[in-house]
């Protein structure tokens, strides 16, 4: 395995949830990043954010790691979750909630809700 791909295993294993993202969680740098950062800042999600953006071989080597072509990834648990679009659908059906419950990650269930009355 190569260096970069053992520090990404390391990473995904060592913390209960990372996002894999252009910029970081206080500052994205792409619409589809500051999408998934934001919902999870609201929802008061501890995550680790790690900026593919200030590493090239992290940023193609996730790619690889994960067998996806895009960014944000996110992992939970270890597990790859998906990307934008999967963690949107997931969170307006509750999908992500479960996920979450299932693997005892805390977050604020009500701000959650209030993300799926928005978009009802």
């Amino acid at each position: 395995m190569s260096d970069v791909k053992e520090r990404i295993d390391e990473t995904v294993k060592a913390n209960d949830v990372v996002l894999f993202m252009k910029g970081t969680k206080e500052m994205p740098q792409c619409g589809f990043s500051s999408r998934v950062a934001g919902v999870f800042n609201y929802i008061g999600l501890e995550f680790t954010d790690i900026n593919v953006l200030a590493d090239e071989d992290v940023r193609q080597g996730i790619k690889d790691y994960s067998d996806w072509p895009t960014i944000p990834q996110l992992y939970v648990k270890g597990e790859f979750v998906g990307g934008c679009d999967i963690v949107t659908e997931m969170v307006l059906s509750g999908e992500l909630d479960t996920l979450f419950d299932d693997n005892g990650v805390a977050y604020d269930k009500e701000m959650a809700n209030k993300i799926r009355e928005a978009n009802a």
